[in-house]
């Protein structure tokens, strides 16, 4: 009996697929760059399939219209706002800068 849509997508990337993956999600801009290769440091070996379709969708997207989403200078629209690519994106975004947070000497 085949897998079920949703067993299927909550497999696990093979080896094969996340490294397919990460080559695909090289950018032309350091800053993207360098946010993606932290987010597969830190989430690639546990990708789902799902998940990872969430990851291509966003790396069709044009460099500097990712690097606002990763800069919170925009937010997701239209197709690409479902809470998966949103989980992603969570992710790959650096941690918020607290407003009013000053350094002291």
């Amino acid at each position: 009996m085949p897998e079920s849509t949703s067993t299927n997508a909550e497999r696990l990337l093979t080896d094969l697929e996340l490294r397919k993956l990460h080559w695909r999600s090289r950018r032309g801009l350091l800053e993207n760059d360098l946010l993606i290769e932290k987010f597969f440091a830190d989430h690639g070996i546990r990708l789902n399939l799902a998940q990872g379709d969430a990851v291509t969708a966003l790396m069709n997207l044009a460099d500097n219209d990712l690097l606002d989403l990763l800069l919170r200078r925009k937010e997701l629209q239209g197709d690409l706002d479902t809470p998966l690519v949103q989980q992603v994106l969570d992710w790959m975004r650096p941690p918020p800068v607290a407003s009013g947070a000053h350094r002291s000497a």
